[in-house]
């Protein structure tokens, strides 16, 4: 029995090292997505709809397990959106809230799979068709994000990139 014992503690310190060692790495890896960004992509405002070169301007905090990224994307006169991602990790599970669509706060959740968090999407209204898109946060190298939303088309069924923005720490 007492050998039962000691093996259910031995397990119980391994776990709750490991959940420690993963906050751990998620926080060194929000980290290195802080600080000031700007660059410039497209966005598609439908799916339908042609795309928009814009050029956009993040600032991005990360404090322990929780990532806040708060920019602005224009286009001339034509097009000019606040974007927003507030995210918090558990382990390499991350979950938040995104403001981007002109819809309302849309609920994120996913997951960090190297340098990139990949989450899913729930629009707070329809937006090409139905409520679920993605959302992909990938740190490129030492000083590059690029942030890339997806959708599909409700014409053709297809996965369609409806924006990509290439970041650079400025």
């Amino acid at each position: 029995m007492k050998q039962v014992v000691a093996n259910v503690a031995a397990v119980a310190i391994v776990a709750m090292t490991m959940a420690n060692t993963a906050y751990a790495d998620e926080a060194v890896f929000l980290k290195t997505l802080a600080g000031s960004w700007s660059g410039e992509g497209m966005v598609k405002v439908r799916a339908n709809a042609p795309s928009i070169n814009v050029t956009c301007d993040f600032e991005s905090n990360a404090m322990g397990s929780s990532l806040a990224l708060d920019g602005r994307c224009t286009s001339l006169a034509v097009f000019s959106r606040a974007i927003s991602a507030d995210l918090k990790s558990e382990g390499a599970t991350y979950t938040g809230s995104y403001v981007g669509a002109g819809t309302g706060t849309a609920g994120l959740g996913g997951q960090r799979a190297g340098d990139a968090i990949d989450l899913n999407i729930l629009w707070a209204k329809n937006v090409n068709g139905d409520r679920k898109a993605k959302l992909t946060i990938q740190k490129r190298g030492k000083s590059g994000m690029s942030l890339i939303t997806s959708d599909t088309d409700p014409t053709t069924g297809e996965t369609i990139v409806t924006s990509r923005i290439e970041l650079r720490r400025s």
